[in-house]
Protein backbone atom coordinates (compact mmCIF):
# COMPACT_ATOMS: atom_id res chain seq x y z
CA UNK A 1 0.00 0.00 0.00
CA UNK A 2 2.51 2.35 0.79
CA UNK A 3 4.55 1.04 -2.57
CA UNK A 4 1.59 3.03 -4.43
CA UNK A 5 3.24 6.35 -2.86
CA UNK A 6 2.77 9.52 -4.60
CA UNK A 7 3.75 13.01 -4.18
CA UNK A 8 1.94 14.58 -1.56
CA UNK A 9 0.63 11.82 0.09
CA UNK A 10 1.68 10.97 3.93
CA UNK A 11 2.74 7.75 3.82
CA UNK A 12 5.98 5.89 3.81
CA UNK A 13 7.58 5.00 0.33
CA UNK A 14 8.33 1.62 1.17
CA UNK A 15 11.74 0.08 -0.94
CA UNK A 16 11.76 -3.54 -1.88
CA UNK A 17 14.38 -5.70 0.55
CA UNK A 18 15.24 -2.21 2.31
CA UNK A 19 14.02 -1.75 5.78
CA UNK A 20 12.52 1.47 7.28
CA UNK A 21 14.00 2.56 9.70
CA UNK A 22 12.54 4.12 13.37
CA UNK A 23 12.54 7.53 13.18
CA UNK A 24 13.57 9.82 15.54
CA UNK A 25 10.26 11.39 16.14
CA UNK A 26 8.91 8.07 17.16
CA UNK A 27 11.70 6.95 19.79
CA UNK A 28 10.71 11.02 21.19
CA UNK A 29 6.96 9.53 21.11
CA UNK A 30 8.03 6.60 23.25
CA UNK A 31 9.50 8.73 26.23
CA UNK A 32 6.17 9.05 27.25
CA UNK A 33 5.55 5.58 27.53
CA UNK A 34 8.86 5.52 30.05
CA UNK A 35 6.61 7.40 32.04
CA UNK A 36 3.55 5.32 31.56
CA UNK A 37 5.30 1.67 32.81
CA UNK A 38 6.13 3.72 35.59
CA UNK A 39 3.05 4.59 36.44
CA UNK A 40 1.48 1.41 35.80
CA UNK A 41 4.00 -0.74 37.77
CA UNK A 42 4.15 1.99 40.42
CA UNK A 43 0.05 1.86 40.75
CA UNK A 44 0.49 -2.37 41.29
CA UNK A 45 3.47 -1.93 43.95
CA UNK A 46 0.49 0.40 46.16
CA UNK A 47 -2.57 -1.65 45.15
CA UNK A 48 -1.27 -5.64 45.24
CA UNK A 49 -5.34 -6.96 46.03
CA UNK A 50 -7.11 -8.96 43.71
CA UNK A 51 -9.19 -6.05 42.49
CA UNK A 52 -6.24 -4.05 42.25
CA UNK A 53 -4.56 -6.81 40.06
CA UNK A 54 -7.64 -6.62 37.73
CA UNK A 55 -7.54 -2.72 37.64
CA UNK A 56 -3.62 -2.75 36.80
CA UNK A 57 -4.21 -4.80 34.48
CA UNK A 58 -6.87 -3.19 32.64
CA UNK A 59 -4.72 0.00 32.41
CA UNK A 60 -1.58 -1.90 31.30
CA UNK A 61 -4.07 -3.46 28.35
CA UNK A 62 -5.44 0.17 27.49
CA UNK A 63 -1.87 1.42 27.29
CA UNK A 64 -0.28 -1.38 25.26
CA UNK A 65 -3.25 -0.87 22.77
CA UNK A 66 -2.78 2.73 22.31
CA UNK A 67 0.98 2.27 21.54
CA UNK A 68 0.77 -0.61 19.56
CA UNK A 69 -1.93 1.02 16.82
CA UNK A 70 -0.15 3.80 16.89
CA UNK A 71 3.13 1.26 15.56
CA UNK A 72 0.63 0.32 12.99
CA UNK A 73 -0.33 3.76 11.82
CA UNK A 74 3.15 5.20 11.98
CA UNK A 75 4.43 1.95 10.08
CA UNK A 76 2.41 3.17 6.95
CA UNK A 77 2.40 7.44 7.65
CA UNK A 78 5.59 8.73 7.21
CA UNK A 79 7.04 10.31 10.45
CA UNK A 80 8.96 12.54 8.51
CA UNK A 81 6.50 14.42 7.01
CA UNK A 82 5.34 17.69 9.40
CA UNK A 83 1.55 16.87 9.65
CA UNK A 84 2.34 13.20 11.16
CA UNK A 85 4.84 14.56 13.30
CA UNK A 86 1.68 17.03 14.76
CA UNK A 87 0.32 14.28 15.15
CA UNK A 88 2.78 12.22 17.41
CA UNK A 89 3.57 15.81 19.14
CA UNK A 90 -0.62 15.97 19.92
CA UNK A 91 -0.57 12.45 20.86
CA UNK A 92 2.61 12.71 23.48
CA UNK A 93 0.73 14.91 25.18
CA UNK A 94 -2.23 12.57 25.42
CA UNK A 95 -0.13 9.97 26.46
CA UNK A 96 1.39 11.98 29.19
CA UNK A 97 -2.32 13.45 30.15
CA UNK A 98 -3.22 9.35 29.95
CA UNK A 99 -0.15 8.27 32.39
CA UNK A 100 -0.50 10.97 35.31
CA UNK A 101 -4.06 9.90 35.75
CA UNK A 102 -3.36 6.19 35.93
CA UNK A 103 -2.89 5.72 39.46
CA UNK A 104 -6.73 7.51 40.29
CA UNK A 105 -7.87 6.04 37.35
CA UNK A 106 -10.46 4.42 39.68
CA UNK A 107 -11.21 7.37 41.95
CA UNK A 108 -11.08 10.83 40.87
CA UNK A 109 -9.41 11.12 37.69
CA UNK A 110 -10.99 8.23 35.63
CA UNK A 111 -13.08 10.34 33.37
CA UNK A 112 -9.50 12.15 32.16
CA UNK A 113 -7.91 9.05 31.82
CA UNK A 114 -11.07 8.11 29.20
CA UNK A 115 -10.88 11.46 27.63
CA UNK A 116 -7.23 11.36 26.61
CA UNK A 117 -7.44 7.06 25.43
CA UNK A 118 -10.49 8.08 23.38
CA UNK A 119 -8.85 10.98 21.87
CA UNK A 120 -5.81 8.94 21.11
CA UNK A 121 -7.42 6.18 19.35
CA UNK A 122 -10.09 8.19 17.73
CA UNK A 123 -8.16 11.36 16.61
CA UNK A 124 -5.60 9.37 15.45
CA UNK A 125 -7.32 6.66 13.33
CA UNK A 126 -9.59 9.77 11.90
CA UNK A 127 -6.33 11.46 10.92
CA UNK A 128 -4.69 8.24 8.74
CA UNK A 129 -8.33 8.28 7.68
CA UNK A 130 -8.01 11.79 6.13
CA UNK A 131 -4.27 11.38 5.21
CA UNK A 132 -5.09 8.60 2.59
CA UNK A 133 -6.20 9.31 -0.86
CA UNK A 134 -9.44 8.84 -2.27
CA UNK A 135 -8.21 6.74 -4.73
CA UNK A 136 -6.55 3.67 -2.44
CA UNK A 137 -9.99 2.07 -1.10
CA UNK A 138 -8.89 -0.64 0.63
CA UNK A 139 -6.82 1.54 2.74
CA UNK A 140 -9.59 3.93 3.40
CA UNK A 141 -11.72 0.90 4.05
CA UNK A 142 -9.35 -0.33 6.77
CA UNK A 143 -9.39 3.31 8.59
CA UNK A 144 -13.31 3.25 8.28
CA UNK A 145 -13.43 -0.49 9.94
CA UNK A 146 -11.43 0.61 12.40
CA UNK A 147 -12.43 4.15 13.36
CA UNK A 148 -15.89 2.36 13.40
CA UNK A 149 -14.62 -0.03 16.29
CA UNK A 150 -12.80 2.34 18.28
CA UNK A 151 -15.82 5.15 18.61
CA UNK A 152 -17.60 1.92 19.62
CA UNK A 153 -15.84 1.29 22.13
CA UNK A 154 -15.45 5.16 22.79
CA UNK A 155 -18.43 5.26 24.08
CA UNK A 156 -17.78 2.80 27.04
CA UNK A 157 -14.69 4.36 27.90
CA UNK A 158 -16.44 7.55 28.40
CA UNK A 159 -19.61 5.86 30.47
CA UNK A 160 -16.93 4.30 32.55
CA UNK A 161 -15.05 7.60 33.01
CA UNK A 162 -18.44 8.99 34.07
CA UNK A 163 -19.56 6.35 36.46
CA UNK A 164 -17.86 5.06 39.88
CA UNK A 165 -16.82 1.95 41.11
CA UNK A 166 -17.58 -1.34 39.87
CA UNK A 167 -19.74 0.17 36.95
CA UNK A 168 -16.67 1.85 35.82
CA UNK A 169 -14.32 -1.54 35.60
CA UNK A 170 -17.30 -3.12 34.08
CA UNK A 171 -17.83 -0.36 31.62
CA UNK A 172 -14.18 -0.69 30.59
CA UNK A 173 -13.81 -4.10 30.62
CA UNK A 174 -16.55 -4.00 27.73
CA UNK A 175 -14.35 -1.28 26.01
CA UNK A 176 -11.33 -2.95 25.96
CA UNK A 177 -12.95 -6.44 25.12
CA UNK A 178 -14.59 -4.42 21.49
CA UNK A 179 -10.75 -3.29 20.96
CA UNK A 180 -9.17 -6.40 21.23
CA UNK A 181 -11.63 -8.80 19.36
CA UNK A 182 -12.04 -6.29 16.83
CA UNK A 183 -8.15 -7.17 15.08
CA UNK A 184 -9.24 -10.96 15.29
CA UNK A 185 -12.64 -9.67 13.84
CA UNK A 186 -10.80 -8.04 11.18
CA UNK A 187 -12.61 -5.06 11.60
CA UNK A 188 -15.65 -6.70 10.65
CA UNK A 189 -18.77 -4.27 9.80
CA UNK A 190 -21.59 -3.64 8.42
CA UNK A 191 -21.44 -3.00 4.65
CA UNK A 192 -17.91 -3.17 4.33
CA UNK A 193 -17.42 -6.52 5.56
CA UNK A 194 -14.08 -7.78 7.05
CA UNK A 195 -10.87 -6.72 5.59
CA UNK A 196 -8.56 -8.71 3.61
CA UNK A 197 -5.33 -10.21 5.03
CA UNK A 198 -3.48 -8.69 2.22
CA UNK A 199 -4.64 -5.13 3.08
CA UNK A 200 -2.69 -5.02 6.19
CA UNK A 201 1.16 -5.33 4.96
CA UNK A 202 3.53 -3.97 7.40
CA UNK A 203 6.99 -2.87 6.42
CA UNK A 204 8.45 -6.24 8.57
CA UNK A 205 11.97 -4.88 9.33
CA UNK A 206 10.29 -1.47 11.11
CA UNK A 207 7.74 -3.45 13.00
CA UNK A 208 9.69 -5.67 14.16
CA UNK A 209 12.43 -2.87 15.52
CA UNK A 210 9.22 -0.87 17.23
CA UNK A 211 8.22 -3.54 19.66
CA UNK A 212 11.44 -4.52 20.74
CA UNK A 213 12.09 -0.71 21.28
CA UNK A 214 8.99 -1.00 23.70
CA UNK A 215 10.40 -4.38 25.71
CA UNK A 216 13.93 -2.08 25.72
CA UNK A 217 11.43 0.65 27.38
CA UNK A 218 10.16 -1.97 29.94
CA UNK A 219 13.77 -3.09 31.12
CA UNK A 220 15.02 0.14 31.23
CA UNK A 221 12.30 1.73 33.68
CA UNK A 222 12.79 -1.35 35.82
CA UNK A 223 16.52 -0.99 35.87
CA UNK A 224 16.27 2.80 36.38
CA UNK A 225 13.68 2.44 38.96
CA UNK A 226 15.89 0.15 40.82
CA UNK A 227 18.99 2.07 40.85
CA UNK A 228 16.64 4.86 42.31
CA UNK A 229 15.39 2.66 44.92
CA UNK A 230 18.90 1.24 45.88
CA UNK A 231 20.51 4.55 46.02
CA UNK A 232 17.98 5.60 49.30
CA UNK A 233 18.70 2.52 50.97
CA UNK A 234 21.58 1.71 53.31
CA UNK A 235 23.95 -0.81 51.55
CA UNK A 236 23.94 -3.88 53.13
CA UNK A 237 24.97 -7.28 52.18
CA UNK A 238 21.36 -8.36 51.58
CA UNK A 239 20.28 -4.92 49.79
CA UNK A 240 23.39 -4.90 47.71
CA UNK A 241 23.02 -8.54 46.78
CA UNK A 242 19.13 -7.57 46.15
CA UNK A 243 20.43 -5.06 43.80
CA UNK A 244 22.71 -7.28 41.89
CA UNK A 245 19.86 -9.79 41.64
CA UNK A 246 17.52 -7.62 40.26
CA UNK A 247 20.39 -6.39 37.34
CA UNK A 248 21.41 -9.80 36.12
CA UNK A 249 17.32 -10.49 36.06
CA UNK A 250 17.14 -7.83 33.49
CA UNK A 251 20.53 -8.57 31.49
CA UNK A 252 19.13 -12.38 31.72
CA UNK A 253 15.54 -10.77 29.96
CA UNK A 254 17.49 -9.01 27.46
CA UNK A 255 19.66 -11.72 26.06
CA UNK A 256 16.44 -14.20 26.21
CA UNK A 257 14.50 -12.13 24.01
CA UNK A 258 17.05 -10.04 21.73
CA UNK A 259 20.30 -12.49 21.54
CA UNK A 260 18.19 -14.79 19.10
CA UNK A 261 14.70 -14.08 18.97
CA UNK A 262 14.31 -10.22 18.09
CA UNK A 263 16.52 -10.55 15.27
CA UNK A 264 14.69 -14.22 13.98
CA UNK A 265 11.68 -12.10 14.31
CA UNK A 266 12.45 -9.13 12.10
CA UNK A 267 14.08 -11.70 9.33
CA UNK A 268 10.96 -14.18 9.10
CA UNK A 269 8.34 -10.70 9.12
CA UNK A 270 10.40 -8.64 6.60
CA UNK A 271 10.06 -11.87 4.29
CA UNK A 272 7.16 -12.76 4.99
CA UNK A 273 4.08 -12.76 2.67
CA UNK A 274 1.35 -12.58 5.44
CA UNK A 275 3.32 -9.57 7.15
CA UNK A 276 0.03 -8.39 8.86
CA UNK A 277 -1.17 -12.02 9.79
CA UNK A 278 2.52 -12.39 11.60
CA UNK A 279 2.46 -8.75 13.01
CA UNK A 280 -0.95 -8.99 14.70
CA UNK A 281 -0.51 -12.26 16.38
CA UNK A 282 3.60 -12.21 16.97
CA UNK A 283 3.71 -8.87 17.79
CA UNK A 284 0.36 -6.70 18.84
CA UNK A 285 -1.47 -9.91 20.98
CA UNK A 286 1.90 -12.28 22.02
CA UNK A 287 4.24 -9.42 22.92
CA UNK A 288 2.26 -8.31 25.60
CA UNK A 289 2.88 -11.08 28.45
CA UNK A 290 6.36 -9.87 27.89
CA UNK A 291 5.97 -6.10 28.64
CA UNK A 292 3.61 -7.55 31.30
CA UNK A 293 6.09 -9.81 32.45
CA UNK A 294 9.30 -7.04 32.92
CA UNK A 295 6.61 -5.07 34.89
CA UNK A 296 5.53 -7.27 37.45
CA UNK A 297 9.42 -7.98 38.18
CA UNK A 298 10.24 -4.58 38.29
CA UNK A 299 7.63 -4.65 40.80
CA UNK A 300 9.09 -7.65 42.94
CA UNK A 301 12.59 -6.16 42.59
CA UNK A 302 11.29 -3.27 44.51
CA UNK A 303 10.05 -5.28 47.02
CA UNK A 304 12.82 -7.23 47.33
CA UNK A 305 15.44 -4.22 47.81
CA UNK A 306 13.33 -2.65 50.37
CA UNK A 307 12.55 -5.75 52.56
CA UNK A 308 15.29 -8.85 51.49
CA UNK A 309 15.15 -10.78 54.79
CA UNK A 310 12.85 -12.59 56.57
CA UNK A 311 10.15 -15.12 54.78
CA UNK A 312 8.50 -14.49 51.85
CA UNK A 313 4.71 -12.74 51.71
CA UNK A 314 1.85 -13.53 49.28
CA UNK A 315 2.53 -10.15 47.09
CA UNK A 316 6.68 -10.72 46.69
CA UNK A 317 6.03 -14.54 46.14
CA UNK A 318 3.55 -13.65 43.14
CA UNK A 319 5.48 -10.88 41.81
CA UNK A 320 8.87 -12.27 42.09
CA UNK A 321 7.83 -16.09 40.23
CA UNK A 322 4.94 -14.10 38.62
CA UNK A 323 6.84 -11.61 36.18
CA UNK A 324 9.65 -14.45 34.91
CA UNK A 325 6.84 -16.78 34.60
CA UNK A 326 4.77 -13.92 32.56
CA UNK A 327 7.63 -13.17 30.52
CA UNK A 328 8.79 -16.94 29.99
CA UNK A 329 4.96 -17.69 28.76
CA UNK A 330 5.51 -14.37 26.11
CA UNK A 331 8.74 -15.40 24.49
CA UNK A 332 7.97 -18.80 24.08
CA UNK A 333 4.75 -18.31 22.42
CA UNK A 334 6.59 -15.54 20.60
CA UNK A 335 9.19 -17.74 19.31
CA UNK A 336 6.63 -20.53 18.39
CA UNK A 337 4.77 -18.37 16.05
CA UNK A 338 8.02 -17.30 14.20
CA UNK A 339 10.42 -20.66 14.76
CA UNK A 340 7.28 -23.12 14.30
CA UNK A 341 8.42 -25.23 17.23
CA UNK A 342 8.66 -24.30 21.06
CA UNK A 343 11.97 -23.60 22.66
CA UNK A 344 12.76 -26.90 25.27
CA UNK A 345 15.06 -24.04 27.30
CA UNK A 346 11.63 -21.71 28.12
CA UNK A 347 10.13 -25.27 28.83
CA UNK A 348 11.97 -26.05 30.94
CA UNK A 349 12.16 -22.44 32.67
CA UNK A 350 8.60 -22.53 33.22
CA UNK A 351 8.86 -25.72 34.85
CA UNK A 352 11.48 -24.68 37.17
CA UNK A 353 9.45 -21.28 38.13
CA UNK A 354 6.29 -23.19 39.04
CA UNK A 355 8.13 -25.45 41.14
CA UNK A 356 9.79 -23.23 43.00
CA UNK A 357 6.32 -21.54 43.82
CA UNK A 358 5.57 -24.80 46.03
CA UNK A 359 8.13 -24.10 48.58
CA UNK A 360 8.69 -20.06 47.81
CA UNK A 361 7.00 -19.20 51.40
CA UNK A 362 9.64 -20.93 53.47
CA UNK A 363 12.59 -18.62 51.23
CA UNK A 364 13.45 -15.01 52.34
CA UNK A 365 12.96 -12.30 49.46
CA UNK A 366 16.57 -12.44 48.47
CA UNK A 367 16.98 -15.83 48.08
CA UNK A 368 13.56 -16.38 45.83
CA UNK A 369 15.13 -13.10 43.98
CA UNK A 370 18.31 -15.41 43.55
CA UNK A 371 17.12 -18.39 42.21
CA UNK A 372 13.96 -16.51 39.80
CA UNK A 373 17.26 -14.88 38.69
CA UNK A 374 19.12 -18.39 37.98
CA UNK A 375 16.37 -19.70 36.41
CA UNK A 376 16.70 -16.86 33.40
CA UNK A 377 20.33 -17.40 33.40
CA UNK A 378 19.81 -21.27 32.53
CA UNK A 379 17.15 -20.27 30.09
CA UNK A 380 19.32 -17.88 28.05
CA UNK A 381 22.71 -19.81 28.31
CA UNK A 382 20.43 -23.30 27.39
CA UNK A 383 19.16 -21.20 24.30
CA UNK A 384 22.33 -19.52 23.26
CA UNK A 385 24.09 -22.90 23.46
CA UNK A 386 21.48 -25.43 21.76
CA UNK A 387 20.70 -22.60 18.79
CA UNK A 388 24.01 -22.20 18.14
CA UNK A 389 25.20 -25.91 17.99
CA UNK A 390 21.60 -26.21 15.30
CA UNK A 391 23.40 -23.03 13.33
CA UNK A 392 27.05 -24.90 12.80
CA UNK A 393 25.36 -28.00 12.57
CA UNK A 394 22.88 -26.72 9.77
CA UNK A 395 26.41 -24.42 7.95
CA UNK A 396 28.38 -28.23 8.27
CA UNK A 397 25.52 -29.90 6.64
CA UNK A 398 24.94 -27.13 3.79
CA UNK A 399 28.86 -27.08 3.40
CA UNK A 400 28.53 -30.76 3.03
Amino acid sequence: MAAENRRGAMFRVVVPHQHSRVTYVELFFDLVFVFAVTQISHTLLHHFTPIGAVQVTLLFLAVWWVWVFTAWVTNWLNPELTPVRILLFLMMLGGLVLSTTIPTAFEGRGLWFAIAYVMMQVGRTAFWLVSTPHHWTAVRHNAIRILAWLSTSAVFWILGGLAEGESRLWLWIIALVIEYVSPAARFWIPGLGPSSLEAWAVEGGHMAERCALFIIIALGEAVVVNGATFAELSWTTGIVLAFVSSLVGSIAMWWIYFHKGAEAGSELISTSAESGKLARLAYTYLHMPIVAGIILTAVSDELVLKHPSGHSDLKTILSTIGGPLLFLVGTILFKLSIRGFLQLSHIVGILALLALGLFASELSPLWLSLLTTAILIVVAVWESVSLGSASESHSEATSA
